[in-house]
């Protein structure tokens, strides 16, 4: 039983080296069906329908997913992009080389979606960017890679940026467990699912994880129905 009050620094079977492709393809494609059934994408959906709000309808705007896993979160940012009349560039990053051939699969050509394999920190410093976003990315870090990332999306983004992931808690915790044994997900996300909830945040963590990056007072966050804390600065 892990200890709710810290987080846990236990290993996700995903970010195991040794996870053969087919197995890593298997949970990320698990992954995003959860991400539906938990409501995952409606708060960063939500940030971009707010972007669009404070821009001019004729700007493109270029926003970069940092860990993008299968794709899911790129692909309705697109479709919401559409919906809105709203033309974007949208860039995908993962350091893992197993997911980009994954969401390239799975998206449809003319979405356009750059996929890119790589560390986000590398991206040339002339190549401009207007929005930062993160989904379930940040518990996969440790606390000085966090606060590193913060600072990276605080110089890299000219609009903003937001960081989606979830609330520790115990019953979330339990919940997940019963709720993946349910639909009989990829055991990978039966065993990192709750382990990533662990690993996860209260709202006293970002304060001390704002405050280390010299954002506390800048950046707001907001908890989100169901268990997940947002992190959000806005430039415009």
């Amino acid at each position: 039983m892990p200890d709710f009050r810290r987080r846990s620094h236990e290993p996700e079977w995903m970010d195991d080296d040794a996870v053969t492709a087919q197995e890593f393809a298997a949970c990320i494609e698990d992954l995003a069906k959860v991400n539906t059934l938990t409501l995952a994408r409606p708060p960063t959906l939500a940030f971009l329908d707010r972007a669009f709000a404070a821009t001019p309808p004729e700007r493109r705007l270029t926003v970069v997913d940092v860990g993008f896993g299968a794709g899911d979160m790129l692909r309705a940012l697109a479709h919401r992009a559409r919906k809105r009349g709203r033309a974007v560039r949208l860039i995908g990053f993962d350091i893992n080389p197993r997911s980009a051939p994954v969401a390239r699969r799975l998206t449809p050509p003319e979405l356009e979606i750059d996929y890119r394999t790589g560390d986000a920190f590398a991206m040339a410093p002339d190549e401009p960017v207007d929005l930062v976003v993160s989904s379930l990315v940040t518990h996969h870090m440790s606390d000085a890679g966090i606060v590193e990332f913060l600072q990276w999306m605080e110089r890299k983004a000219a609009l903003g940026w937001f960081v989606n992931d979830l609330h520790r808690h115990r019953f979330a915790y339990h919940g997940f467990t019963l709720l993946s044994a349910a639909m009989r997900w990829h055991p990978f996300v039966r065993h990192d699912g709750p382990l990533s909830i662990a690993r996860a945040f209260r709202r006293d963590d970002w304060d001390v994880l704002l405050a280390r990056a010299d954002l506390l007072d800048i950046a707001q966050v907001h908890w989100r129905f169901p268990f997940r804390y947002c992190v959000e600065r806005t430039k415009w």
